[in-house]
């Protein structure tokens, strides 16, 4: 925890106001910054000696509707030299894009395309933003918190046309009447393949 708060204050003399906030957490440095210093910050903290955080482990989405600046950015990276990790975040409104760390770290490439296939978060300077989850002609970005649970299209393969068809979401069976009781009290009618059990 000491090497946490020292690299927290190491950083703080560093970039001043630059570090929006940080806190350490679940055993981790947790830092967050604005998406123009991004680069710069994931770069010093690669090549200073006191931090080496040579290994990107992750990039991911969050997804926050009600905020002004909706979505986060949190990249997670390791220095194996120091056995640290540090979480850095970064938050963007829904138009606003993030500058790509993929010149930073190669291994960023396909987590940014991931981000923004499934939350729809932009990134200035990515070689190859494109879609890596969804199916070409996909509308929407699935992860989003306002995202309908059925999607908007269904997919499945037409015997008669042969051939795969994309069609609007159609709920093709009503509304079943489901039994809330909790599995100890047990239900008043008999379940498929238990009568015997309740035979006696």
């Amino acid at each position: 925890m000491m090497a946490l708060a020292e690299l927290s204050d190491h950083l703080a003399v560093r970039f001043g106001d630059k570090l929006l906030a940080r806190e350490i957490a679940f055993g981790d440095l947790t830092v967050t910054v604005a998406p123009s210093d991004l680069p710069e910050i994931v770069t010093f903290l690669r090549d200073d000696a006191r931090c080496l955080f040579t290994c990107f482990i992750d990039l991911c989405g969050v997804d926050y509707p009600n905020r002004l600046e909706r979505f986060e950015v949190v990249t997670h990276l390791l220095s194996p030299r120091h056995n640290t990790r540090i979480r850095v975040k970064v938050s963007t409104e829904e138009d606003e894009p993030v500058p790509s760390i993929t010149a930073i770290y190669a291994g960023a490439d396909w987590f940014e395309r991931e981000a923004y296939d499934l939350y729809g978060i932009l990134f200035t300077g990515h070689p190859d933003l494109r879609r890596i989850l969804t199916d070409y002609g996909f509308e929407g970005h699935p992860l989003r918190k306002d995202f309908p649970m059925t999607g908007f299209v269904e997919v499945h393969y037409d015997e008669h046309l042969k051939q795969v068809v994309y069609e609007p979401v159609e709920l093709r069976q009503e509304m079943r009447s489901f039994d809330f009781l909790s599995p100890w009290e047990g239900t008043d009618y008999v379940l498929p393949g238990d009568e015997k059990a309740k035979a006696n």
